[in-house]
């Protein structure tokens, strides 16, 4: 039994609320069990569950109904770092309750996905062994020491062959244990030890359809065609039998006992380019509570209030600074990037703390804030290093062309509330790395983050006049993309006011023609189709449309269901939106939380009201605060949306089988580019819509939001943005001017270099240098 099959919520954010009813539920199930002969197993999920498993498991095991009653157990994984832990958690167990705790020892079935969890979210380690040897070597010590508990049942589940001769050499006469296989594997295995030596053996076998099976299939034959595994060496003829019968404590004692090197931790996922951005571990119980009880701290700060008039000084004082911090070497405002990087993770806690008191974020919502700021200032220093640096073009013999990318003047920075850190923070670090200085324009609703990130920035080395900062709203924005000293725009926010500053741009005939990069919305789409995993689905689905109440520029707005499965997706969505939490931002058991402002609030709830007939689920929200309820619309045609709704509003609408292409042109015409999901198992489904989608950011088979620096840039195209794409590898160079030197090298009396070539001769096969 899963406990996550049992409750849409397991997880440690709301463990408040989920671990005793999941108890409660456990109960009923084992009472039922016991009342029946049958043994219940509860099935070990991802390390972040373990701990919440355990306090379910003991509830469920000091239950008086279930006394002497043996048939409870639980599994453990031998490739956790923990397992052996967990074992004498058990035997312990047993021995309270006065019971054989029936224990199925299996290797891991979650290795890669938790290797993936723990590098994304910037762990300080891995909670598993990166070695397959190391989990053979953790699984026999957890054999040895299930064999001499007094209170375990042992279930050792393992297709190994010599795993399965080493554990009954252990256990000598001892028969009270049991090993385990798959159905359809390990019969030759185990055939004679049963038959013949009185050896139990439990089958295990999946029971369904082929729609509910065939994800679980693919997971077995993967695990156990990989090349580490005994299965798939055993039938691989050029495998010897040494090889194959080695010793596991022989492998890692012969390596030192060191992790693999093809997996280094978390903080070298990006290396040796940069160090990934560090994490907190929210899945631990009391990092989440003391994360909680940190974004709660008052913070300190009074936003200043710019006027009109304090624009033109701020441009001057970065004016004046040019010169100097251009001349400034890239490698020193590189540094001064990175020195920034390791501020921000020092300051973490107080910046989100800013983050959820001020842009109203919930406690991971500021995390990846954080963490995207960090990612952005060390990922463009390690780009300046490399783009920057002046590039040799081809010419004629005596001459010496050179391609230089060098700093434009004074860049205006405009970004938005949404993400008052990362993208502010993203858009000045890239122009002030080119050896650019900055006007930097925060949202009217987020000054105090911005004013901290700015005085980081300073304390990193970056001179004050070269980074000037300028709070207000519209008119602000206005005086700084009209100044007609202004190199360069950097902009994130709407169509609307991106059009605006277009135009600003180009009011006068006599100024220079400047770049602006934006980066606006967009009517994002996920398209679902009929051999999409339903689960999955449903996960993204919600993560995406509704995760930051729906206030991100890639939040999913259109949802687009195949026909025939569009009543049961909707029918799981409204179970699963049921279980969100709305409320409190700082809260940690909070999913979503309100809105940024009034203006924002009515203007959606307007909306809203304007939709009402059409709504097909909706979530209670509080009565008190901006809270505007996650809600899904359906319409009967995608060009029903005429245009964005930034919250938390997905709107539904079905295709049929057969205009899959015709589906992505309509989204096409819409005349949005930002980002477009799809659900599908048919890789030429995925093929047809990545050649079809005109998007900066198409999304196969996974949420829609919480692009990574470097790894997926982020930038959309038409009404959706100028490019280039922030975070990604060409971003820096729009920052710049393009400045190309050609010397005549033969001018001062000859080409030296041509002169002392040495002439390669073939004669009669042999190679003969000879020099002129």
């Amino acid at each position: 039994m899963k406990l996550s099959a049992l409750h849409p919520r397991y997880e440690t954010a709301q463990a408040g609320k989920c671990v005793g009813e999941l108890a409660e539920m456990l109960t009923v199930l084992a009472r039922l069990a016991a009342e029946n002969d049958v043994q219940l197993t509860v099935d070990a999920e991802e390390a972040a569950r373990l701990e919440m498993s355990l306090d379910i498991i003991e509830a469920v095991a000091r239950d008086s109904n279930l006394s002497g009653w043996d048939g409870f157990g639980m599994a453990v994984q031998a490739y956790s770092k923990r397992a052996r832990a967990v074992l004498g958690w058990a035997d312990a167990l047993g021995a309270a309750t006065g019971r054989s705790v029936k224990v199925r020892l299996v290797k891991g079935a979650y290795w890669d996905t938790e290797i993936k969890y723990a590098q994304e979210r910037g762990l300080s380690g891995y909670p598993l062994f990166t070695r397959k040897a190391a989990t053979d070597v953790s699984y026999l010590a957890c054999v040895k020491d299930m064999l001499a508990a007094q209170h375990i049942f042992p279930a050792f589940a393992t297709h190994n062959a010599l795993t399965v001769a080493t554990i009954i050499e252990w256990a000598g006469k001892q028969r009270d244990f049991e090993f385990q296989r798959l159905h359809g594997m390990g019969e030759g295995l185990y055939e004679g030890l049963v038959h013949n030596d009185g050896y139990l053996c439990r089958t295990y076998a999946p029971v369904g359809g082929h729609s509910d099976l065939l994800a679980y299939l693919v997971r077995r034959l993967l695990e156990n065609g990989a090349n580490s595994s005994f299965v798939h060496q055993l039938s691989d003829h050029e495998t010897d039998e040494a090889e194959l019968l080695a010793d596991p404590v022989e492998k890692v004692m012969a390596v030192g006992g060191t992790p693999h090197p093809a997996i280094g931790l978390p903080s070298a996922l990006f290396a040796p380019e940069r160090l990934n951005s560090s994490g907190l571990d929210l899945d631990d119980a009391q990092i989440l509570a003391e994360t909680g009880r940190a974004v709660v701290q008052p913070v300190s700060g009074v936003p200043c209030a710019n006027s009109v008039s304090d624009v033109e000084p701020a441009v001057t004082s970065a004016l004046n600074a040019f010169p100097q911090w251009f001349a400034t070497d890239v490698e020193e405002r590189a540094l001064c990037l990175e020195r920034l990087a390791d501020l921000l993770e020092e300051k973490r806690d107080t910046l989100m703390a800013i983050a959820v008191q001020e842009a109203k974020k919930t406690i991971p919502d500021a995390l990846g804030e954080v963490r995207e700021a960090v990612d952005f200032c060390r990922y463009y220093a390690a780009r300046a290093r490399t783009d920057l640096a002046p590039m040799e073009l081809p010419g004629p013999t005596g001459e010496r062309n050179v391609l230089r990318h060098e700093g434009r003047g004074v860049w205006a920075a405009i970004a938005p509330w949404n993400f008052p850190l990362a993208i502010f923070l993203g858009q000045i670090a890239a122009a002030l790395v080119t050896g650019n200085t900055v006007v930097a324009k925060p949202a009217p609703q987020t000054p105090l983050i911005a004013q901290m990130a700015v005085a980081l920035a300073h304390q990193a080395g970056i001179p004050k006049a070269a980074l000037q900062l300028v709070m207000g709203g519209a008119d602000i924005g206005a005086a700084l993309t009209g100044d007609l000293r202004i190199a360069g725009v950097v902009f994130t926010g709407s169509v609307p006011a991106s059009k605006a500053i277009a135009r600003n741009l180009l009011a006068d005939d006599n100024r220079p023609l400047v770049p602006l990069i934006a980066e606006t919305g967009g009517i994002n789409a996920m398209i679902v189709d009929s051999t999409a995993l339903p689960e999955q689905v449903v996960r993204d689905i919600v993560i995406s449309g509704f995760q930051s109440a729906g206030q991100r520029c890639s939040a999913l707005r259109l949802l687009l269901l195949q026909e025939e499965i569009a009543d049961n997706i909707l029918h799981m969505l409204g179970g699963a939106m049921a279980a969100l939490q709305i409320g409190d931002p700082s809260d940690p058991a909070t999913d979503i939380g309100p809105v940024i402002d009034q203006a924002a609030y009515d203007r959606l709830m307007s909306y809203r009201t304007l939709v009402e007939g059409r709504i097909v689920h909706s979530v209670d929200v509080p009565d008190d605060g901006l809270y505007v309820p996650p809600t899904v619309i359906r319409l009967d045609d995608i060009n029903d949306l005429q245009a964005e709704h930034f919250g938390p509003f997905i709107h539904v609408v079905t295709w049929r089988r057969g205009q899959l292409e015709a589906t992505v042109k309509a989204i096409n015409d819409k005349g949005f580019g930002l980002t477009m999901g799809l659900h599908s198992r048919i890789a030429r489904v995925a093929e047809l819509v990545e050649d079809r989608a005109r998007v900066g950011n198409l999304y196969i088979n996974r949420s829609m939001i919480g692009a990574v620096v470097g790894s997926q840039p982020f930038g959309g195209e038409s009404l959706s943005g100028t490019g280039p794409k922030a975070g990604g590898p060409h971003y820096l160079y729009r920052f710049c001017a393009e400045r190309t030197t050609t010397i005549d090298t033969t001018s001062a009396g000859g080409n030296a270099s041509l002169l002392s070539l040495e002439e390669e001769i073939t004669l009669r096969g042999h190679e003969v240098q000879v020099e002129f």
